[in-house]
């Protein structure tokens, strides 16, 4: 249903009060602070229909209202002013600046957590499981190390615990079969191409270059350090959150756990700009008093990682959405610069 122009006034003037102050808000004071010439009823009569219609509610012990999820999605959705905020008054394009992307990814997860004073986050690019050349280091009977080099130069080493002891004849043959017909192609492309492939090669063989295709799958894939979360001290500080021991251990669970986290991350990557999560509203948000601020960022034109804000529902997203946009350009520029 459509809102007049009155009742939207009212609301928006109802939430900003609220997340200014924490507390409910009357009809009273909402007369003050709306700047509309309407009689106390007046104002009652369209609360009321407020309420009705799951905008704001009334905690039991006080005469005011309150924003509902529902009220909070209307107000940022329609009826929020962002503040115009540049980039040289947050001070940031010097913060991001390293010769190393993951250091750029750190930075970028502080500057969020120091600029709006809650939890940052970035969810760094996927890496691609893409490698330019393996070899294989015989360390004992049985055991190998599996040695993959990444077509930009990084080096994952996997222990691979075999049925057969090869010989160092045997690792170097299967090595080379794998660098010279498979190397620069993703593992798991190499997995499916191997299987058919290999039959024409000895067994052993085969079966060491299918043990090592899923060894380098699994650590190109591996995602210990897919996520930088910075601040979340800051959300101690925030009543809203920490007022009890069970919204405390949600959030402990949350940020140990990760993985709520990551879905939700990795959902707002598939959408454009800035996008907003509700607690109590989306699913997508493990607690109900908070709110997560998103925006993708890219790495020359493509869109690789998300970052964000976590804090209360009841934050200045008027401040905290153009911190989260321009910290996504600025992310997008220095990895496409570097």
């Amino acid at each position: 249903m459509q809102l007049d122009t009155r009742a939207q006034t009212l609301l928006k003037a109802l939430v900003e009060r609220y997340i200014a102050d924490g507390q409910p808000v009357g009809s009273r004071a909402l007369s003050k602070i709306s700047g509309l010439d309407l009689s106390p009823a007046t104002i009652r009569n369209i609360m009321a229909d407020l309420e009705e219609l799951g905008y704001v509610a009334s905690p039991h012990t006080s005469a005011g209202r309150v924003p509902t999820p529902r009220g909070y999605r209307i107000f940022v959705d329609t009826l929020l002013t962002v503040q115009q905020l540049d980039e040289q008054s947050m001070g940031a394009p010097l913060r991001l600046q390293s010769p190393q992307p993951q250091k750029m990814i750190t930075n970028a997860a502080q500057m969020l957590s120091s600029l709006s004073q809650f939890a940052g986050v970035v969810l760094s690019p996927r890496r691609e499981s893409v490698f330019q050349q393996i070899e294989f280091l015989r360390l004992g009977e049985k055991r190998i190390l599996l040695v993959i080099v990444a077509p930009n130069g990084d080096v994952q080493n996997r222990l691979l615990l075999t049925d057969v002891d090869y010989s160092p004849a045997q690792l170097v043959q299967s090595a080379n079969y794998i660098n010279q017909n498979y190397g620069g192609l993703a593992f798991d492309e190499v997995h499916a191409r191997l299987q058919n492939e290999v039959r024409q090669l000895r067994d052993d063989m085969g079966r060491l270059m299918q043990v090592a295709v899923e060894a380098g799958s699994e650590a190109m894939k591996d995602d210990s350090d897919d996520m930088v979360i910075s601040g979340e001290r800051n959300l101690l500080s925030v009543s809203d959150l920490s007022s009890n021991m069970t919204s405390l251990r949600q959030m402990f669970d949350m940020f140990e756990q990760k993985t709520g986290l990551m879905q939700l991350l990795d959902v707002s990557a598939k959408a454009s700009g800035v996008q907003i999560y509700i607690g109590g509203e989306s699913s997508l948000v493990p607690m109900d008093d908070m709110s997560v601020v998103t925006a993708p960022y890219t790495a020359n034109g493509k869109i690789v990682g998300t970052l964000g804000v976590i804090g209360p529902t009841r934050m200045a997203y008027e401040r905290v959405i153009p911190i989260v946009d321009i910290t996504a350009k600025l992310l997008s520029n220095a990895l496409s610069n570097h």
